[in-house]
């Protein structure tokens, strides 16, 4: 058989390159973004194939290339593992070891089930999907879904979620049915203005934004600016989706920085009520499709793997709470058609 072009297959896609590959930012504009967001953008975050399968088929194949680690590097120790998932349960991993280029079979169920089932690759070492087949029988791609960007840091990217499947839009993604795009730039998303022009460019049904937190550390806002910050980023987004829903989730608790002042005065705490005042007063102003999601109580000390990241435990409490704000928020956007 011969193999099949893996881009109709793809979910949780952005933009694609000029060799067709995956990225989270617009690549004419990857200029205009700070270099640690436009070093994150060409990791391929969240990009998974989802499919269908004829009668007989037992497996899927898939064709990839990856970066290989050298002996030096920490993510070597990385377990490269392509996941199957159906609906909200894992059915199988293969582990397979990154290569310029090689295959991986991915055993189906033996019931016959048609589908539609995921397949979420590794994301260490960037794996490029070349193509797809399937063994015994034919694939087809699953029938779109609602498009969902959620753009925020690297919790947002999933940082210490065990697998990419467990990062906390990829868990919210699953239960309210959307195709989640996950635009988490770890280390950046501090409301950086060439982002929301980018965001208002993109098709979207759904829209979250959930930074804040590097705003204390990486590059330092006092809570007047954030809160100008925050207003412009929104009035921004909405030039491109004046009537799309669009989620804000402010900073998640962070035990070092709440009551700590940051190099401007700042704490966690006054910049995280910066956010929720400029959302209120957008809301107030007439932005009906607007809703907040305060974060402060959604994790606590004991589920953060290292102070500042969820662990799974942390992951699935902020997808459980986003997952219902939205079906609060958008009751009649969940199981609608893409506009794509």
């Amino acid at each position: 058989m011969t193999w099949q072009d893996p881009v109709p297959f793809l979910r949780g896609t952005a933009w694609l390159d000029e060799h067709g590959r995956p990225v989270r930012a617009e690549p004419a504009g990857m200029g205009r973004l700070p270099w640690e967001t436009a070093q994150r953008a060409l990791l391929p975050i969240g990009v998974r194939l989802e499919f269908t399968v004829s009668p007989g088929t037992r497996a899927v194949r898939l064709r990839y290339r990856a970066a290989v680690p050298d002996r030096t590097q920490a993510l070597r120790e990385l377990a490269h593992c392509f996941a199957l998932w159906q609906g909200d349960r894992c059915l199988t991993e293969v582990v397979a070891d990154p290569a310029e280029e090689t295959e991986v079979t991915v055993p189906l169920p033996p019931d016959g089930d048609p589908g539609p089932y995921t397949v979420h690759p590794p994301e260490s070492q960037a794996p490029e999907i070349l193509g797809v087949r399937g063994v015994g029988g034919t694939l087809a791609p699953a029938p779109p879904a609602p498009r969902w960007l959620v753009h925020g840091d690297s919790i947002t990217e999933g940082w210490w979620s065990t697998r990419p499947a467990h990062a906390w839009p990829s868990v919210a993604g699953r239960a309210l049915g959307l195709d989640t795009v996950n635009l988490g730039y770890a280390g950046s998303a501090r409301g950086d203005l060439p982002i929301a022009q980018q965001l208002a460019a993109l098709p979207a049904d759904l829209l979250t934004l959930a930074f804040g937190t590097n705003c204390w550390s990486g590059v330092p806002h006092s809570a007047p600016l954030l809160y100008e910050t925050t207003r412009a980023f929104v009035t921004l987004v909405r030039r491109g989706h004046p009537d799309t829903p669009l989620l804000l989730l402010s900073p998640l608790y962070r035990p070092e920085a709440e009551t700590t002042a940051n190099a401007l005065g700042a704490t966690l705490a006054a910049l995280r009520g910066a956010m929720e005042e400029a959302v209120r007063d957008l809301v107030a102003a007439g932005d009906e499709r607007l809703v907040l999601l305060p974060g402060r109580d959604l994790v606590g000390p004991g589920h953060l793997a290292d102070g500042l990241h969820p662990d799974d435990t942390g992951h699935a409490r902020i997808a459980a709470a986003v997952a219902a704000a939205v079906r609060e928020a958008a009751p009649l956007l969940l199981g609608a058609p893409s506009g794509r």
